[in-house]
């Protein structure tokens, strides 16, 4: 018999705070929940989340949480009156783009009401961790990095079981997964439970967090519930993970002659180890020697219909873990620290020699340091000639001051190659909470580079950044910004789109959330402006006008209506292909946008996006339909089809691009999966398959075969002719985790 060693579980520690009990002794970990420890503990209370916020849920839960000196434990008994309709999805690791009936745990381990860290299961068992920084603000923003990462993987389990009564789960985390500040011998966390009845469109929640703030509110750790834990000692993870990988490489380079192409195949054989090592509670440190992630899924074809550099998002572990300590963003678009700069040139992999990394918290500070190392290599891009080996470094330090939510920092970044060339940002920022969902954002930085005269009480290589929000879906919404960046400010370890420009935003909003009678889970109007203009001749570079209708059914059908008025003084022509292009001029074109999605519930689900109006001095027409099929939960079928049409009458020119993909899954069981992708782009005339095979028999046990082509479906539209296929690859990768 197992007995509770805490007495006053779930007792009040404090107004706002509860304990969580400790016991001692064993009991099955086998997804059943019916061991005498879980008869003892009271469950948390949940309540309706959507689509009626306060609600009783329709179906009963109870989710009771444990610990002892080794794991933090949950036990879960979901039940449901009609299992027969429960929608089961999935078995893939991570995944988080279906929907299907699941249980989910946050945990804001260092109770710093801006980061989490998340473990989801399904009545399959499946595993899906991930980590949420800046609060889990900016979900609902179409570009920029998501809070949201599933890259992040620790090391935890959990087993699922199901009768005619709902399914069960129980959960074993590792107390050395989680890291977490301690005082006193007490550890305060923030905790969030969420069950998803996705056969009902339901989200239950502990505690009673309300859907004010949209489709994030749940995921806030803000707006999660303290609880303390007693006495926790954290043994220090120490990980080791050597891999192996080889493989064969074909790619098709121009002859010395220019006048053909040939093949030259490379066989690949490497091996490469990565280090976890907990220097404290707190601080956790990354190694990794030559650094290989072939095992990464395909970036999705993008079609630029701008004149600036699309942002793509990072996918590589490596990065992931912890990565709000590494940040410094501005406007959407625009970072100081952008971690694919890092061994990726032009989509091609440049290899990395070795890294360290170092995130968590020492005393109050919130810590991010990070140090590569690139090899010199050889482009195919023959014009740009040979990448110098390159050393990248980054210190970000952050502080809490006034209030819970509020922080300074700062933080340097550091690019050296081995050709002389440097390149050094930094940065001082502060973001301060001044309501209860109003923040003023403010941050300064400059660069010091080689190609520019540096001058430090100058504004040419500096970026002042400005803003006030309000972030709420319901009731009364802003956003101002104000932003200067100077003509040399380029962080060469960050992204900026532009340059040399000044920054004028303000959104207006309003957000209705109705009650239970109406079919309607929420809505809103918004109208915004937003300028940028040259800091040289102060004239507009961009100017766009915006208003937009959001409107979500409790059904789950939801969709925005949008209007856009848009000036563009386009200074150099860009063009869109040979044969169309954009001269230099002003333009005032108008424009609609509608996006429509499908219940995710359905087997069949379907978004629409569509584009409409004048472009520049012509018209444009653009939709994008993406449906998938869900048959199961071992087999997931996705399209996607671009398709672009512009037409300039008055310069008798027209461009027609699109996109089509193709995706499947197919999932054995939850450690054995296979995936394709297949995607055709009509303007590069060329078709990207990626293959992947995954086994992963335990966490840190992992074997992939990855297959990657590259063909060109229009060869004859260059002399020489083009090669049937731009590169092949087949890459086998094996991964072995160690812990000592």
């Amino acid at each position: 018999m197992i007995a509770i060693f805490t007495l006053c579980a779930y007792s009040a520690y404090n107004q706002n705070s509860y304990v969580i009990p400790k016991i001692q002794g064993e009991f099955s970990f086998d997804g059943v929940v019916d061991d005498a420890c879980w008869q003892s503990l009271k469950p948390l209370e949940m309540i309706m989340h959507t689509p009626t916020f306060g609600n009783q849920p329709t179906e009963k839960s109870e989710v009771m949480i444990c610990y002892d000196n080794t794991y933090v434990y949950v036990g879960a008994r979901l039940f449901d009156s009609n299992p027969s309709d429960m929608l089961v999805s999935s078995k893939k690791r991570d995944e988080m783009d279906v929907l299907s009936e699941s249980l989910m745990l946050i945990f804001d381990s260092f109770n710093d009401k801006e980061n989490g860290l998340g473990f989801i299961t399904t009545p399959t068992g499946l595993r899906t961790d991930f980590t949420i920084s800046k609060d889990a603000i900016g979900m609902d923003i179409p570009f920029g990095e998501n809070p949201l990462s599933t890259s992040w993987n620790t090391f935890w389990d959990v087993k699922t079981t199901r009768n005619d009564q709902g399914w069960f789960a129980e959960f074993r985390i590792p107390v050395s997964s989680m890291r977490f500040k301690e005082n006193d011998g007490l550890i305060v966390m923030g905790l969030t439970c969420v069950r998803m009845l996705a056969h009902k469109n339901e989200v239950d929640v502990f505690p009673a967090i309300p859907p004010d703030w949209g489709m994030s509110s749940v995921f806030r750790p803000s707006k999660s519930q303290e609880v303390i834990f007693e006495g926790i000692k954290s043994s220090k993870p120490f990980y080791i993970a050597p891999y192996v990988f080889s493989g064969y490489q074909r790619n098709s380079i121009k002859d010395e002659t220019g006048t053909a192409y040939e093949t030259v195949n490379t066989p690949k054989l490497n091996a490469g180890l990565d280090l976890k090592y907990g220097l404290t509670n707190n601080l956790t440190l990354d190694l990794t020697i030559n650094t290989d992630f072939a095992q990464v899924e395909a970036d999705d074809e993008q079609i630029n219909l701008t004149r600036f550099s699309l942002f793509f998002p990072e996918k590589r572990t490596f990065f992931q873990e912890r990565s709000s300590s590494l940040k410094f963003d501005f406007e959407p678009g625009s970072s100081l620290f952008y971690s694919r700069q890092i061994g990726l040139n032009g989509g091609e992999r440049v290899p990395i020699l070795a890294g360290a990394k170092i995130t968590g918290m020492a005393g109050k500070w919130d810590i991010g340091m990070l140090d590569l190392q690139t090899q010199s290599f050889d482009v195919a891009d023959t014009s740009v000639g040979k990448l110098a080996s390159e050393n990248f470094g980054l210190l970000r330090l952050r502080r809490q001051v006034i209030n819970e939510s509020s922080y300074v920092g700062g933080i340097v970044t550091t690019r050296i190659g081995t050709d002389g060339s440097y390149n050094t940002a930094y940065g001082i920022d502060g973001i301060f909470k001044v309501a209860e969902n109003d923040y003023l954002n403010v941050k300064l930085s400059q660069v010091i580079d080689n190609h520019f005269e540096n001058n430090m009480v100058s504004l040419d290589p500096s970026k002042l950044y400005i803003s006030w929000d309000r972030y709420t879906q319901k009731g009364v919404n802003y956003n101002f910004n104000w932003t200067r960046s100077g003509k040399d400010f380029d962080p060469k370890v960050g992204f900026q789109a532009r340059n040399n420009y000044t920054l004028y935003y303000a959104g207006f909003g309003y957000g209705w959330i109705p009650g239970e009678e109406s079919g309607i889970m929420n809505h809103g109007i918004r109208f915004s402006s937003m300028a940028y203009t040259d800091n040289i001749s102060n004239s507009a570079q961009s100017v766009e006008t915006e208003l937009s209708y959001n409107l979500d059914f409790k059904s789950g059908f939801g969709g925005v209506f949008i209007l856009k008025n848009i000036f563009e003084n386009v200074i150099d022509t860009f063009s869109f292909s040979k044969d169309c292009e954009v001269p230099t001029g002003k333009y005032s074109f108008n424009q609609v946008e509608t996006h429509l999605n499908s219940p995710m519930s359905n087997k069949f689900v379907m978004g629409v996006d569509l584009f409409a109006g004048t472009f520049y001095d012509g018209n444009r027409f653009s939709f994008k339909i993406k449906p998938s099929l869900n048959i199961g939960s071992s087999l997931q079928l996705g399209l996607q089809y671009e398709q672009n049409f512009l037409k300039f009458s008055s310069r008798n020119q027209s461009f027609s691009g699109g996109i089509a993909g193709f995706k499947a899954l197919v999932m054995f069981t939850t450690k054995t999966s296979i995936s394709t992708f297949i995607q055709y782009n009509t303007t590069e005339n060329m078709v990207m398959t990626n293959f992947r095979f995954r086994y992963n028999p335990r966490e840190g046990n992992d074997f992939y075969i990855v297959i990657n082509e590259g063909r060109n479906t229009y060869r004859d539209i260059e002399d020489p002719r083009l090669p049937a296929f731009n590169n092949q690859n087949i890459i086998l990768k094996y991964v072995y985790t160690f812990s000592l």
